[in-house]
């Protein structure tokens, strides 16, 4: 069985997007699945919240391994692979991504060579989540390529709902000419501040403007300053703040996400009789 392959993507900063992908893929990891995260953000913020605070001293991350798929060379196996305390496996990435944005220029198969380097090692994992820069450039156009679906953190504000408008207009795009299988795994609604009007205001008028397009995720990520604090200690929620009210929705996403997966393999297994 290969690995299902998630973007976590919005090209909105602030929107708990590496939170996400690091508190699923640990969730993921507690339910016994293999998961492998890998960093696709120059700034390195999954890194350094998965206890690497120096991600730029690291002479192995993801942009050395695009390197080698560009330049044709050989990739040895677990290259550049950290494994984590709460049973995960982290690719990092670090400034060194933002020239290869500018390398991918002039690739052939620009668009996917991250695929290129997700395929040697999907056999390895049940999940592989990548977790997106926020932007809509060329890292992003390839995380999108690579995926078999995306998940996309919204923060309940206004502003966040714009950018979602142009992240949707991308993945259609990614769809008709590159990675035409690519699903919307859902809309993940966070930091949702359920003390104030504003919040709840702005969280049903997502689920009603989207949620006969795309799947919203039943469950809601609160706000919380103990999940702004795991950056920083580079533990996850789950080490940080097993019984709080985060770590709690993330186990509930986790549950979620199984569901949607097993409901695919189910129809894909309905169609292959």
């Amino acid at each position: 069985m290969l690995a299902k392959t998630i973007a976590i993507a919005m090209q909105k900063g602030g929107t708990a997007k590496t939170l996400t992908a690091a508190s699923l893929g640990i969730g993921l990891a507690q339910e016994g699945k293999k998961v492998l995260l890998v960093e696709c953000d120059p700034q390195g913020s999954l890194s350094i919240s998965l206890g690497h605070p120096r991600p730029d001293d690291m002479s192995t991350t993801l942009a050395t391994l695009m390197g080698k798929v560009i330049q044709d060379e050989t990739i040895a196996p677990r290259e550049g692979i950290l494994s984590h305390a709460e049973g995960v496996d982290l690719l990092p990435a670090n400034i060194e991504l933002s020239g290869m944005e500018v390398s991918l220029i002039n690739a052939m198969s620009r668009e996917t060579i991250l695929k290129q380097y997700i395929n040697t090692v999907k056999r390895d994992y049940d999940f592989i989540l990548l977790d997106c820069s926020p932007s809509l450039g060329m890292l992003t156009i390839n995380a999108l390529a690579a995926a078999d679906s995306v998940i996309i953190p919204v923060q309940a504000q206004y502003l966040s709902a714009k950018g979602l408008e142009q992240l949707l207009q991308t993945i259609a795009k990614v769809r008709k000419q590159i990675n035409p299988k690519l699903k919307i795994d859902g809309m993940l609604l966070t930091m949702v501040d359920n003390r104030t009007n504003f919040s709840k205001e702005v969280s049903s008028l997502l689920r009603d403007t989207y949620g006969g397009k795309i799947n919203v995720f039943d469950t809601d990520i609160p706000y919380s300053i103990r999940a702004a604090e795991t950056t920083a200690e580079g533990k996850s929620i789950f080490a940080h703040d097993p019984k709080g009210k985060v770590a709690e929705a993330y186990r509930n996403l986790t549950k979620e996400v199984l569901k949607i997966e097993k409901q695919r393999q189910k129809a894909r297994a309905g169609l292959s009789r």
